[in-house]
């Protein structure tokens, strides 16, 4: 065998594995969205409607709209949330030393977790019955003591995005550590010798120099941001109504709670498209063409 063809079988196993767990399933997905099945009626896909499904979700579909500006919300808010405290965790933290490794170690804790477990742990602290969470609140702001946190649309969905941000903020800051970490520290020392205040040298040097680990950071965040689905399932259920029902949970009742599994998938096929625009951003900033910065 020839050398040239022994990396095509490297990858044989690889790609076979892609093709099993996600190629087959998202084709599947895609033909099934021009079929006219219902889980009440059919075990199996039966007629052919076309474009059928995807008319209905832009022209006849009020909640698949509503899903959609749920979902902007919560994107925009977890990733400007997530980046925002990032970058302060990684100021913080990205000295060097063992006190502030130790730091580092246990801050990425909450991303580590299950988020099957944080979001019924949220739910459990907001419960305004025994959540410890509402009870402190009530102790440090009285007049919020009358609030039900996820009976109202809007402290429901900051709850959505406030959960997501204490979940993917420590991971966040692990990389822009690693960006901080990488600006000569001789170009600070040079900025403070010329008097340069730390406001300024942040501002001229630091955020300059970290704006591609930010780029990346954003988008990457906004890609995950998108597909999120067990935050709204154990925290919310997409409630209360439809505030908090993001495109993967619309999805997800259409196909397993009304049972059309055509409409679902036309609706999951959208969001894939999204994210394959998302994720073509994503790989131009990580590999950008010669004489690109």
């Amino acid at each position: 065998m020839h050398d040239r063809h022994i990396k095509f079988l490297l990858i044989m196993p690889a790609f076979a594995l892609v093709t099993l767990t996600i190629l087959y399933p998202l084709g599947y997905a895609v033909s099934v969205s021009f079929m006219d099945w219902r889980l009440s009626r059919s075990r199996a896909p039966t007629d052919f409607v076309g474009l059928q499904n995807y008319v209905r979700a832009f022209t006849d579909d009020p909640s698949f709209w509503n899903s959609m500006q749920v979902t902007i919300i919560f994107v925009l808010g977890s990733v400007l949330g997530a980046v925002f405290f990032a970058l302060l965790i990684a100021l913080l933290l990205s000295r060097q030393g063992t006190v502030y490794s130790i730091t580092r170690s246990i801050v990425a804790l909450p991303f580590a977790m299950s988020p099957a477990l944080q979001g019924t742990s949220f739910r459990f602290f907001l419960n305004p019955e025994f959540g410890i969470f509402d009870r402190i609140i009530d102790k440090l702001l009285p007049f919020a003591a009358s609030i039900d946190w996820l009976g109202s649309g809007f402290w429901a969905m900051t709850w959505l995005i406030i959960t997501d941000i204490w979940n993917w903020a420590p991971f966040l800051s692990l990389m822009m550590i690693a960006g901080l970490l990488s600006i000569p520290k001789e170009t600070l020392d040079a900025a403070a010798v010329d008097g340069a205040s730390s406001w300024k040298r942040f501002w001229t040097i630091i955020l300059p120099l970290l704006a591609p680990v930010l780029a990346i950071t954003c988008v990457l965040k906004a890609i995950f941001s998108f597909k999120m689905f067990e935050y709204v399932y154990l925290l919310t259920g997409g409630g209360p109504g439809e505030k908090t029902s993001t495109m993967t949970f619309y999805a997800y009742r259409q196909g397993f709670v009304a049972y059309d599994m055509g409409y679902s998938s036309a609706v999951a096929v959208l969001l894939a498209v999204l994210l394959v625009f998302v994720s073509l951003v994503y790989f131009r900033l990580i590999f950008p063409k010669d004489g690109e910065t």
